[in-house]
This record gives structure tokens, sequence and C-alpha cells, in this order.
């Protein structure tokens, strides 16, 4: 496994989580195998990807962490999302809070959410009540151990500086440095564990690696061509990830994938430790001067 991964705090939340986590949404996917969805779940945790993070929005991810982790709970931290998909309930209420932590603890057979994300809920809802305060309700209740808030740009900086939440969840990588010297920074600075997400950026260096109609993955392929990451002389997907998990205030970062062996080379990769000083100023440095405006993509 090239090294054992670095384990840091979750912000002031008592919690330890690895470098490097693991994005379980593609373990939902219906065309997945039963077995084989398994055999990545329990491979992932046996590689050091102890934080799992999955939402009711990912298909059958969390009925399959519930049906293939359970017997492993104390072993790992699990997060998940919250805000939508309650039957007969509508979206963003206090009552799709409630319910849905419920229907969370059922589907992965806990009885607590280590952390609980209001799932790219919009700065308007925040402001309006009875979401936030559902969601405190949980944690009151033993139910959700920290409340967590994961979206971008002023909704991220809104819950940054609330004070309700004790992490929160953005897109992080070579391309999306946008959060990380503001809402992240400030972020790590009041304590909060933060979830780096995308750090592979959708791999915009691979032309065939997503849809062409996903909006993130071509804004992310145009940004990387604009800043020629390419010249740096390292394998893309080690500058990016290494880049990713080792960004200031960063807890963890997540990575997903239907194969094992992809997440054995991320893990690889993380535990080679921070990139070169040098690569990563030059990387910040391009961002900094061509990047700056360009918003964190949710």
């Amino acid at each position: 496994m090239g090294g054992t991964l670095e384990l840091r705090p979750f912000g002031a939340t008592g919690l330890r989580v690895p470098a490097l986590g693991f994005g379980a949404g593609s373990v939902g996917d219906g065309t997945l195998d039963e077995t084989e969805a398994g055999r990545l779940l329990n491979g992932a945790l046996d590689l050091g990807l102890t934080f799992v993070d999955t939402a009711p929005g990912y298909g059958l991810s969390e009925e399959r962490i519930g049906r293939h982790l359970s017997h492993r709970r104390s072993s790992f931290v699990l997060s998940t999302k919250l805000g939508y998909a309650v039957p007969g309930v509508a979206d963003w209420t206090g009552e799709c809070i409630a319910r849905g932590v419920d229907l969370a603890l059922a589907r992965l057979r806990t009885d607590v959410l280590d952390v609980a994300h209001l799932h790219s809920c919009p700065l308007g809802t925040l402001l309006a009540g009875g979401v936030v305060e559902a969601l405190l309700a949980a944690v009151a209740a033993g139910k959700v151990r920290v409340a967590a808030y994961s979206g971008e740009n002023e909704a991220l900086a809104w819950a940054v500086s609330s004070g309700a939440f004790g992490s929160v969840q953005a897109s992080v990588s070579v391309c999306d440095q946008r959060s990380l010297s503001r809402e992240l920074a400030e972020a790590a600075a009041r304590g909060l564990g933060v979830v780096a997400k995308r750090p592979l950026a959708n791999t915009p260096w691979d032309p065939g690696a997503a849809h062409p109609d996903d909006a993130a993955a071509a804004a992310y392929r145009e940004r990387w061509n604009t800043l020629h990451l390419d010249e740096l002389g390292l394998d893309p997907a080690e500058l990016a990830v290494r880049f990713a998990a080792f960004a200031p205030g960063v807890s963890t970062a997540i990575v997903g994938s239907r194969r094992l062996e992809h997440l054995a080379q991320m893990h690889a990769l993380v535990a080679r430790g921070p990139l070169p000083a040098q690569i990563s100023e030059e990387i910040e440095t391009r961002f900094a001067a061509l990047g700056q405006e360009w918003p964190g993509m949710i």
C-alpha cells in the first residue's frame, strides 16, 4: 500500500479522520454487483480510508453501507447528508431533516450518524430558519454527533461564520482553490472539520472521463488547460490528490471509485505526503493569477 495514511483531528469535534477518505457515491450504482459493492466498502476500510461519506441521493449507497459495514461500525467515521428525498415530506423543511435523520439511521444500520450535512442547502433556506434548528435538535437527541454543511460560495461562508456547524464540506482541488484562502481558512481557524470533495477535479486531464453534459467537469477541464498544470512534471492524478489532501485546513479528502485498485493507488499517492513545496507554491501562484474569481463548483 506504500505507507500509512496520516490521521488528523477532525476540527474540534473529537473525531479523528485519515488524510484520505472514501466517497461512497459509486457504491450506490445499481449496476454494481452486490458482492462487489461489499468488497469495495470493506476494502476501502482495510486500506485505511476510514472516513466514509454518502448521501440519500447516491442510489443504494446508504443501504449498502449498512448491509456491508454495520459489523465494523466502530472502525470508521460515518458521514451522510440531509435535506431531501423523504417520502411524503417537502424538501428543505424541519420535518424533512428530522425524518431524514431517522431514515438514514435505519438504512445505515447505526445508532448515530457521526457527521450529517445539509446537502447544498441554498443560502435563503439556511436564513429562513427551521432546517438548521432541526439538525441541531438531532444532535441534542444523540442521533448525530456533528452538525455539518456541504456546499460552496456564499452559503458556505454563512455556514462557517454561523457557529451552528462542527464541520463543512466543499470542493477543493488544483482547479478549485477559491474556498481555501477564504471560507475554509476561517473554518479551520474556528475549529471546524473540513472535508475536501472532488480532489481529482473530475480528472480534467482525461477528456473521456466525464459525461460531456457534466457542467462541473467541463469547467474543471477549462480551468486545467488555463492553468497549464501538465507542465509541472508530475503525474496529474498524483499532483491533484496530494495537493488536495494536504491543502491547509483540510481534515480529509474523499475519493470515490468502483475499483478497489484505484482506491489503493490513491492511498499510495497520499501516503507519500505533501507535494514538494515549490510545486504547491506554483499551483497556488497560477490559481491566484488566473482563477481567483472562479466560483466553487457545487
